[in-house]
């Protein structure tokens, strides 16, 4: 847990277990899904205490304080100490619904379904996209 005077932002995403491997948080960067107060860096970009970060992964979008610095990388526990999480709880939540979503899927070889069983589809999706409007309100 040394710190250091200066320290890049791919390695700091990479060491805070932001990123599985430098590259990834370096092609991150590059890919513009690293952005400080919206502006895209560079993975060279010098990491200072205080800067607020935005984090793209997939789906998944984080905003991020540097508390401290950190060159190597620790475990899940101590990484978390050297950043504060500030994302949005809306953005949270529509994350997590997504894993909450009804599946959809029919046996193989059962055919089309009838047209009662479209109905009770189409219903069941209604109701789902119904209850993740109103959480988003």
């Amino acid at each position: 847990m040394a710190e250091k005077e200066k320290l890049r932002i791919d390695k700091y995403l990479w060491a805070i277990r932001m990123f599985k491997t430098r590259t990834l948080a370096s092609d991150a960067c590059k890919a513009g899904r690293v952005k400080l107060e919206g502006q895209n860096i560079k993975p060279s970009h010098e990491v200072r205490v205080g800067e607020n970060y935005q984090v793209s992964k997939g789906i998944e979008r984080k905003v991020i304080i540097v508390t401290a610095l950190l060159e190597n990388r620790v475990d899940a526990k101590t990484a978390i100490n050297f950043y504060q999480d500030i994302t949005p709880v809306e953005q949270t939540q529509a994350f997590k619904s997504m894993f909450h979503a009804p599946i959809l899927k029919r046996d193989r070889g059962t055919g089309r379904p009838t047209k009662k069983d479209r109905r009770e589809i189409d219903d069941l999706k209604d109701d789902f996209f119904i209850k993740v409007d109103e959480e988003k309100k």
